[in-house]
């Protein structure tokens, strides 16, 4: 699957009009951004031009490595314009940006391409006029944006709700105002932030701007539903999507979010199971919930947790997270893992269950004899007081590590 970076989308012809008269009184290069640094308007050259401003035209918004460079400055949260440094490794030349504010909600970015950082006061008199009317502007095109976003966000909410009859009615509904296809199969991801670690409307506009390229890509249709600190896309397809594909998927809606948002941030996604119905859209986010709190407690899901891929664990995760804690170990693999030299034992014994009791497999595996193995079950046994020959037993011991492996530090995060 082949997915493009996603940009704004494109501004009014009377914000064009704004930024094109600005540019001509100034004589100077002038861009409108979104909150996420992607272009949405900007002004011919004015011989101040520089790659990253060439590379935005051509590809319709500045490279990940720009974008992050041009957030880090905190422009999102500035009160009052100023100016941001270039950057000669970047191709960036010094740039004046004003935040487009209107009520208080930054609508947008006001650029103007300053090489030398100086501007005169009739100059900075002219931007501040004109950024008011672009900010206007700007707020209001976004009402009805907002509206149709919000009618979107609600027919989701209720296509994976538990009421029953809402479901039916939504499916009706969407199928009536056009918003889905004849496509059966449904695919549920949900993509998870850390806690007040943003400004919700960047938060929200960061995890739009990573899903809405998935809304409408060649083997999918997709919905919406943007909240706070979580975001849910919902996908119609002709057939099940490929386990590449989903991984691919994945993996660009974070790298989108690491561009738009802090480390601090920290976003997991969570895909749930692949199924033949969209009545079925319930059941794939009940899932994506449970692979997206997989994501936060396995560092070795590197913060995508796939339905599919979590096996016992997803029966696991769905224990009430104050049900989940060490008093679930049982009691001989707490003895072993306090004996001297339990490390070594129970790594033994993970790899021993994981390779299905099979001794060449595991030897091989831990580089030792098998003299040394079976000494070393041996001892496992003895320790523990269980049968590693009874399938209970084994099935006892191979649950407690991974629950364990559940209860891993940094990987304590409730979803």
């Amino acid at each position: 699957m082949t997915v493009r970076l996603q940009r704004a989308r494109p501004g009014s012809p009377e914000l064009q009009a704004l930024v094109d008269e600005l540019a001509e009184r100034l004589g100077r290069s002038v861009a409108v951004d979104d909150p996420l640094v992607r272009m949405v308007c900007t002004s011919r050259h004015f011989g101040d031009e520089d790659p990253v401003r060439i590379g935005t035209l051509l590809q319709g918004r500045a490279d990940n490595a720009a974008i992050r460079y041009v957030l880090a400055q905190g422009v999102t949260q500035w009160s009052r314009a100023g100016f941001i440094d270039g950057r000669d490794d970047l191709g960036l030349l010094p740039r004046y940006v004003v935040p487009l504010r209107e009520r208080g909600h930054l609508f947008g970015l006001l650029l103007v391409v300053v090489p030398e950082k100086t501007l005169a006061e009739h100059e900075t008199r002219a931007i501040a006029r004109a950024a008011d009317a672009m900010a206007a502007q700007m707020h209001g095109e976004h009402i009805a944006t907002d509206t149709r976003k919000a009618d979107e966000r609600d027919l989701v909410l209720e296509l994976v709700g538990t009421d029953v009859a809402a479901r039916t009615t939504a499916r009706r509904r969407g199928k009536e105002l056009g918003l889905l296809g004849a496509a059966e199969h449904v695919l549920v991801t949900v993509v998870q932030l850390s806690c007040a670690t943003e400004l919700v409307r960047q938060s929200e506009a960061a995890l739009w701007g990573a899903l809405e390229g998935f809304r409408q890509t060649r083997s999918a249709t997709g919905l919406i539903a943007i909240g706070k600190e979580r975001a849910i896309l919902l996908q119609l397809r002709d057939r099940p999507p490929g386990q590449d594909e989903v991984t691919a998927q994945s993996a660009r809606i974070l790298d989108e979010l690491r561009t738009f948002l802090g480390p601090s941030a920290s976003p997991v996604i969570g895909v749930g199971g692949r199924h033949p119905s969209l009545g079925d859209a319930w059941t794939s986010y009940e899932q994506a919930l449970v692979a997206a709190r997989a994501a936060r407690r396995l560092p070795t899901l590197k913060s995508a947790g796939d339905w599919e891929l979590l096996g016992e664990l997803g029966v696991l995760l769905q224990l009430p997270e104050h049900a989940l804690n060490a008093s679930l170990v049982p009691k001989p693999l707490r003895t072993l893992s306090d004996t001297h030299g339990g490390d070594r034992l129970r790594d033994t014994l993970s790899c021993f269950l994981e390779h299905a009791g099979s001794i060449p497999r595991t030897a091989d595996t831990l580089g030792i004899h098998r003299t040394s193995l079976y000494y070393r079950l041996r001892q496992i046994q003895e320790i523990t007081g269980l049968d590693l020959d009874d399938g209970a037993h084994r099935l006892t011991l191979h649950l407690g590590l991974r629950i364990e492996e559940l209860l891993a530090p940094g990987g304590d995060g409730a979803v």
